[in-house]
């Protein structure tokens, strides 16, 4: 039988995960495929070729695109190349939809096009639903509701579930970190989640530092900062040195910091999820450049910008975003919530409802059988 050659191709850390888990599970079904793509040492663990490397590729904001223009380009004109030298069986789009998208027309049905966690076509920009449907012949989705919106607008689709349900453990047990870190066990803990791009953490952890002073006043409290692995320590020291906040700082262990929290601040995104899945009680913190929000904010088309709030289409976790992101607000909060034990618990039963939303454990093993059946 023929060798199968897939093109994986993701544009940040995020996706990378989620592509490296997809082509582990790949391989066990069908030990002998190929897979290359762009990625990093992640993608590589898992007996992927790397050809491009995606350490600088991430963007946050227009703007930021705009400079990264000719990488873009570079990157497509050799992707291009690959698939015309190499014409892989199928290539599989891995979220990064700006480029991705883009990408899709020019491959233009001349290979098999599947997309692995889809865009979010669904919160902005709907008219690129055209795109998926011309140039991309099966998508495989991570949450329930998106399979029905896109059953809904007839583009071929299957639900594999989310893969966090497998990845989102804690490695330490609470009283080991705890005595790591020298906290104290009978004190209220709060961790930090500013994000992982370096202009999130810019942007969001003085926020949530001062937010934390406030609360640290009210409530007998102790802090600690997830710090990701991508941004440099000096970002972190700086902004924490110039809060005077006693806090400390614990990297590339983030289910091992909601662990011992009792309440976490977190930065939009991914972490929101992992917060459910964990039944953390949280707020969501978001702030971007002025001139990013005047631009992207008209174009959300829906009321939340947390997936916890989106899944349920209601507010589970608060949002405190842009012009709300302000500390005094968000102290009153978190204080207002820790001191009453039934809203604390009603938070923990939504957020439990949205980890049973999100399908069993496997997602990645369903979306590589998905893509086996396909390339059969």
């Amino acid at each position: 039988m023929e060798q199968k050659k897939i093109l994986i191709i993701c544009g940040e850390a995020s996706g990378e995960i989620h592509a490296a888990g997809l082509i582990e599970e790949l391989r066990k079904l069908s030990p002998d495929i190929k897979v290359s793509g762009t990625g990093s040492e992640l993608l590589r663990s898992k007996g992927a070729e790397v050809f491009y490397d995606i350490k600088d590729l991430a963007v946050m904001g227009f703007f930021d695109v705009f400079k990264k223009l000719p990488k873009f380009f570079a990157l497509k004109k050799l992707i291009l190349s690959k698939i015309k030298a190499e014409n892989p069986n199928a290539v599989i789009f891995v979220d990064f939809s700006g480029f991705n998208l883009r990408l899709a027309k020019e491959i233009n049905n001349t290979t098999t096009t599947i997309y692995y966690v889809s865009p979010q076509i669904w919160a902005s920009r709907p008219g690129r639903i055209k795109t998926l449907k011309k140039y991309i012949r099966r998508i495989i989705v991570l949450f329930k509701f998106e399979r029905e919106f896109y059953k809904e607008r007839k583009v071929e689709v299957d639900w594999a579930g989310h893969p966090l349900l497998d990845t989102v453990k804690p490695t330490l047990q609470k009283k080991e970190l705890l005595n790591n870190l020298k906290l104290v066990e009978g004190k209220t803990t709060i961790a930090l989640f500013p994000g992982s791009r370096k202009q999130e953490v810019k942007r969001i952890l003085p926020i949530m530092l001062k937010s934390s002073k406030i609360i640290g006043k009210n409530l007998e409290s102790q802090f600690i900062v997830a710090k990701s692995s991508q941004v440099d320590w000096h970002i972190y020291n700086t902004i924490i040195n110039n809060s005077k906040l006693d806090v400390k700082i614990v990297e590339g262990k983030p289910y091992d910091c909601m662990n011992i929290a009792h309440f976490c601040l977190v930065c939009s995104g991914t972490a929101t999820l992992e917060a459910a899945i964990m039944e953390k009680p949280l707020a969501i913190v978001y702030k971007t450049g002025f001139l990013n929000y005047l631009l992207y904010r008209p174009l959300i088309k829906i009321p939340f910008i947390g997936i916890i709030n989106i899944i349920p289409n209601k507010i589970i976790a608060p949002e405190f975003i842009q012009f709300n992101a302000r500390p005094k607000k968000i102290a009153k909060f978190v204080t207002g919530i820790l001191r009453n034990p039934e809203e604390l618990k009603t938070m923990r039963d939504n957020l439990a409802r949205v980890k049973s939303s999100l399908g069993e454990p496997k997602a990645a093993s369903r979306a590589a059988r998905s893509i086996l059946n396909i390339l059969q």
